[in-house]
C-alpha cells in the first residue's frame, strides 16, 4: 500500500474545518487542511503571528473580490425550477468567501445558539405541505456541552439571561457584551415599548483582550470585511492552535477536486494546485467542510450516488425593513450589530392566526438584527448621478438617517431545492460548477409579510417618517428587482441542508454523527448536515457539531470537560470579566 503523509485530510478551513484540525491535532493526529482560496489570515511557518493584510477598504472587499471567489473565474449558476431550463443566471450566486478561514472572515460574527425546539421542528410544529421537515438526530441537551466549549474556543461576548427565549446554558459567556451602537439603542427602546424583548447580540468579537487578541476598537468595518486587528474569533485561533502542534499542514490555493474511494472507504483526495497541476494525497480519513454549496459539489464530482446529495437546500429568507429618521444615527461607528430580538421565532397565537389566513399550519420567523447601512460607496450608488448627487451624499438620507432591521427567517427544506452540477458551465479549472435550483416555500413569503409589518411598526415607533420593506429572495418572481443587489437569487450567506444527517440512509446523506453512509470514514463538518436551518445564523452550531462529531469520528471521549478539552481560558485573561 502506498504510504500516506497524514492521518486525516480536511477540505475547507472555515469554522468546521478549523475546528476539526484543532481537535484532531490535539488528539495526536496529523492533518492537512486544503483551502481553495488565498491565505490572508495566518502564516503557516509563523502561526503565532496573524497576518496584517486586512483593511477598511470597501472597494477591496465588495467590488474587487479580495476574499474571493472571483465570479468570472469560479461562477455558479442559478434557476428557480426545472421549467427555467438549465439556468437563468451565471456568475455570482451566494459566494461565501473562498479564503483561509472561510466565510467567518467576512462575517460580523453573531453567534447565537439554536433553541431546544429547533432540533425537533417536525415534532413540535408538525408538517407543512410541500416541505421536507425532519427532526435532528440529536437534541439541544446533547449539544449544549459543545456550545459551551465552542463559545470559549471562539471567544463570544454576550449576556446570559438577557434573552427570555434562549435555551438553557450551563455557564456564562466568556466575555461581557461590547459597547452598543447608538442606532441599536434607539430601535431596541422602541421594540421594548411595543412589547418585544431586545438584548445584546452574542458576538464572536472581543469586548476585552482574549486568547492573545485585542478588544474590538469599533472601527465600523465588521460585516463583509476582514478584521484588521483580529478582534474577531472564528477559525483563526483554531488554525493557529493546530499549526502550533507541529502536526498540521495548511495548503492554500489548493482545490480538492475528488475524494478517492475504494471498497466503500475513502483513501485520499485528488487536488489541483495554483498552477493547475494535479496531485494525489492519501490518508486514513477525510473531513469535508467546504460549505453547504461546495460540499455537495465535491461529493458529486467524486461519484457519490446517494440521491439526497444536494437536496433540501436552505437559505435564510431575509426580510429587510428600513426607515428614514430626521436625525443622524452614526451607523458607521461600532460593530455592525449590537442588539437583536427573538420574538419572531416564537410561533404564538397571533402567528398561527396569520398562518391560517394564508392557508398554512404555522408561521415561524427568525432572529431580528438591529442595524443601519454603513457603506459609503454602496450609498453613493443609490442616488441619481448629476448635480444633486453631492447634496444627497452630504445629507445621507439612505445611510446616516436610516434605521433598520434584518430578519433571518426560517426557510423550510424542500427536496426540489438543491445543488447539483451544471451540465455545461465550467470553472477556470475545467470542472463543472455548482448549480442552485431554488424557490421559497409559501411559508417564507407569508412569514416575511406578517413579521415585516410588525418590524415596520417598531421603526415608526422609533421616529421613522416612512418605512421600506424588501426581501431576499424577491417574492415577485422577477429575475431582478429595482435594487441591483436584490433578485430571485438569495443574498443570505447562511446556507444549509445539502448533505442532511439522520438515522435512515434512504432519507439522509450522513448518519447522526455526520459520517457519509456511502463511505463512513468521510465526515461532513459544515452546515450541509443541518436537517433544518432554524431562524439563527449557523456558525456557532457548525463549531459545536464539529466538536461533537469529530471527537466521535476520532474515537475519543465526546464529553470531556471544556477546560480539559480546549485549554481555552475558563474566564477572560487579566483585564477581562465574565458576566
Amino acid at each position: 500500500m502506498t504510504a500516506r503523509d497524514f492521518d486525516t485530510i480536511i477540505v475547507g478551513s472555515g469554522p468546521g474545518g478549523a475546528t476539526a484540525a484543532d481537535e484532531l491535532t490535539r488528539a495526536g493526529r496529523s492533518v492537512v487542511v486544503f483551502e481553495r482560496g488565498h491565505n490572508y489570515l495566518i502564516q503557516p511557518a509563523r502561526p503565532y503571528d496573524l497576518m496584517q493584510v486586512f483593511s477598511n477598504d470597501e472597494l477591496k472587499y465588495t467590488i474587487r473580490h479580495f476574499l474571493g471567489p472571483d465570479p468570472w473565474l469560479e461562477p455558479r449558476t442559478f434557476r428557480r425550477n426545472e421549467s427555467d431550463g438549465d439556468r437563468i443566471l451565471t456568475g455570482e450566486v451566494n459566494n461565501v468567501p473562498a479564503t483561509v478561514g472561510g466565510g467567518s472572515v467576512h462575517a460580523d460574527a453573531k453567534l447565537v445558539r439554536l433553541r431546544e425546539d429547533d432540533f425537533r421542528m417536525l415534532t413540535e410544529l408538525g408538517p407543512a405541505e410541500g416541505a421536507n421537515i425532519a427532526d435532528w438526530p440529536l437534541t439541544y441537551d446533547d449539544l449544549e456541552p459543545y456550545y459551551d466549549t465552542a463559545e470559549r474556543l471562539i471567544g463570544v461576548a454576550g449576556l446570559a439571561g438577557a434573552n427570555p427565549f434562549a435555551a438553557w446554558r450551563s455557564s456564562p459567556y466568556p466575555m461581557p457584551p461590547g459597547p452598543p451602537m447608538y442606532a441599536s439603542l434607539l430601535t431596541s427602546a422602541a421594540a421594548d415599548r411595543l412589547g418585544y424583548h431586545s438584548y445584546p447580540a452574542p458576538t464572536g468579537v472581543n469586548s476585552v483582550p482574549y486568547d492573545g487578541r485585542p478588544a474590538c476598537n469599533n472601527c465600523g468595518f465588521c460585516a463583509d470585511f476582514g478584521c484588521p486587528i483580529h478582534a474577531k474569533g472564528g477559525p483563526g485561533p483554531a488554525l493557529r492552535r493546530a499549526l502550533l502542534t507541529g502536526r498540521a499542514d495548511l495548503r492554500a490555493d489548493a482545490f480538492v477536486s475528488r475524494i478517492l474511494v475504494r471498497d466503500g472507504r475513502a483513501t485520499g483526495v485528488e487536488w489541483i494546485d495554483a498552477d493547475g497541476g494535479t496531485h494525489v494525497e492519501l490518508a486514513d480519513e477525510v473531513v469535508v467542510a467546504a460549505g453547504a454549496m461546495e460540499t455537495p459539489r465535491l461529493l458529486l464530482l467524486s461519484g457519490f450516488a446517494n440521491p439526497n446529495i444536494g437536496r433540501n437546500l436552505m437559505f435564510h429568507m431575509q426580510t429587510f425593513v428600513f426607515g428614514e429618521v430626521p436625525f443622524r444615527v452614526h451607523g458607521h461607528i461600532g460593530r455592525s450589530v449590537t442588539h437583536v430580538h427573538d420574538d419572531h421565532v416564537i410561533v404564538d397565537e397571533l402567528a398561527r392566526n396569520a398562518a391560517s389566513a394564508a392557508g398554512l399550519p404555522w408561521l415561524k420567523g427568525g432572529v431580528v438584527e438591529h442595524c443601519t447601512p454603513a457603506s459609503v460607496i454602496a450609498e453613493a450608488k443609490l442616488y441619481p448621478w448629476g448635480a444633486e448627487h453631492r447634496s444627497h451624499m452630504r445629507r445621507s438620507p439612505m445611510r446616516d438617517h436610516f434605521l433598520g432591521f434584518v430578519m433571518q427567517g426560517e426557510d423550510l427544506p424542500q427536496t426540489r431545492n438543491r445543488v447539483d452540477l451544471d451540465p455545461s458551465i465550467r470553472d477556470f479549472r475545467g470542472l463543472p460548477v455548482a448549480r442552485t435550483t431554488y424557490e421559497p416555500h409559501p411559508h417564507e413569503i407569508a412569514a416575511s409579510q406578517y413579521h415585516g409589518e410588525r418590524l415596520a411598526a417598531i421603526l415608526t415607533e422609533a421616529g421613522a417618517k416612512y418605512t421600506i420593506v424588501a426581501t431576499s429572495p424577491t417574492t415577485t418572481g422577477e429575475l431582478q428587482s429595482a435594487h441591483a443587489d436584490i433578485s430571485v437569487v438569495p443574498v443570505s450567506r447562511h446556507v444549509a441542508g445539502t448533505a442532511r444527517m439522520g438515522r435512515n440512509p434512504s432519507t439522509s446523506v450522513c448518519d447522526e454523527w455526520g459520517r457519509l453512509w456511502e463511505a463512513p470514514n468521510v465526515l461532513v463538518a459544515d452546515s450541509a448536515v443541518f436537517p433544518t436551518i432554524s431562524g439563527y445564523g449557523p456558525t456557532l452550531t457548525i463549531v459545536a457539531l464539529a466538536l461533537r462529531n469529530v471527537r466521535a469520528f476520532a474515537g475519543l471521549d465526546p464529553l470531556r470537560a471544556a477546560r480539559e478539552l480546549t485549554g481555552a481560558p475558563a474566564v477572560p485573561p487579566a483585564g477581562g470579566a465574565a458576566n
